[in-house]
């Protein structure tokens, strides 16, 4: 019998990334993407798609795109990448992230009915942001839950809460509170899937994934991949601007690890009662991103500009033991050697790396 892995956002940064192991695995892959300008400015399959993987332009969030492919396809796993991914953006755009997003996935279950089709497995591709700001620990070891930072607490330079010290994010120990609408939509988006499988028989696994860079990400998205932004400014010889007071914590997780995460899930992951966090599992500031990829280059030192984005966590990193244990799996690249293998990547492209902002850039 043909086994056939469906999935959607399949053309994107890390739909590319899972496509030689999956077609390795599967007899077809049929890969869904509505293939947006704001990634694919030149409308080319990308070559870092295997060569094996039908890609068909479809909407997610349109029920006929839906139907036309089900028609076709009877996938047993399914990987829902499909999704609207700035932070910032959302905040503006909040109908545009709901539609894909929310709706997207509401319209592939609808669909999935429909065509009585039950795959075996969904795999969704979730994110950190979903925690928000998480649990701080106050002086006694007490968690507690803050909230969102507001804006009159971002305008006063108030960048972190008084008496309260962030703490790792895990599924198994922080509940979810979603500080801006794309986190909103993404715990959506686990709350359908994992209801829609437990009605229908079929098993969900989720992943929040952390902050993912790494070669063959968008070099000309403003809204996602900080790292590729400051590794263009530092490229043209400027110095990187770095928000706040340049300690917001970040989880940078290679994008090799993030795929064979996601590949381990699809292949042997049982059903998981939570979410797996995916990360590095370490804290890094984005001052020393930018440190770090301004030596790379000789570039000026960064500089904190002092300004801030609303919705913006200020920490965030992932306790990624129980996705260690659970996928046999463990990241290998840290963040020195992933960020040279992007700037090398960055430097091989050529021509085909558009000039950086002068701006600061907007998403972290």
């Amino acid at each position: 019998m043909t086994r056939t892995c469906l999935v959607t956002g399949g053309a994107g940064f890390i739909g590319c990334a899972i496509s030689r192991d999956l077609a390795d695995a599967f007899d077809r892959v049929v890969a869904l993407d509505n293939m947006h300008p704001q990634i694919h400015p030149s409308q080319e399959r990308p070559a870092e798609l295997d060569e094996r993987v039908e890609l068909h332009r479809l909407d997610v969030a349109l029920a006929e795109d839906w139907d036309s492919v089900l028609a076709a396809v009877a996938p047993d796993v399914i990987v829902h990448l499909a999704a609207e991914t700035g932070t910032g953006q959302s905040l503006t755009e909040a109908s545009r992230h709901a539609n894909v997003n929310v709706v997207g996935t509401t319209q592939m279950l609808d669909a999935l009915v429909r065509h009585e089709i039950r795959p075996d497995k969904i795999i969704l591709a979730s994110s950190r942001a979903v925690y928000g700001e998480g649990a701080w620990i106050d002086a006694e070891g007490r968690p507690s839950y803050p909230g969102q930072r507001t804006h009159a607490m971002l305008e006063a330079g108030q960048w972190d809460f008084e008496g309260l010290t962030p703490s790792v994010q895990s599924s198994s120990e922080v509940k979810a509170s979603p500080a801006n609408v794309y986190a909103a939509t993404k715990f959506c988006q686990e709350n359908l899937v994992t209801s829609w499988c437990g009605s229908f028989g079929v098993t969900p696994v989720l992943y929040r994934l952390q902050n993912v860079y790494g070669p063959g990400q968008s070099l000309i998205n403003p809204y996602t991949g900080i790292v590729s932004l400051f590794a263009r400014l530092a490229k043209q010889g400027q110095s990187i601007p770095v928000y706040e007071d340049g300690q917001i914590v970040r989880d940078f997780v290679f994008i090799d690890d993030v795929a064979s995460a996601i590949v381990a899930g699809v292949l042997h992951s049982p059903a998981a009662a939570l979410p797996y966090d995916i990360g590095l599992g370490e804290r890094t500031t984005i001052m020393q991103v930018a440190q770090t990829i301004a030596e790379h280059y000789g570039a000026p030192a960064p500089h904190v500009t002092g300004q801030f984005r609303d919705g913006d966590v200020r920490a965030a990193w992932a306790d990624t033991a129980r996705a260690r244990q659970a996928l046999d799996w463990e990241p290998r690249v840290g963040v020195a050697e992933g960020i040279n293998r992007l700037c090398d990547w960055i430097d091989a492209q050529d021509g085909a790396v558009p000039p950086a902002p002068t701006s600061t850039v907007k998403e972290a």
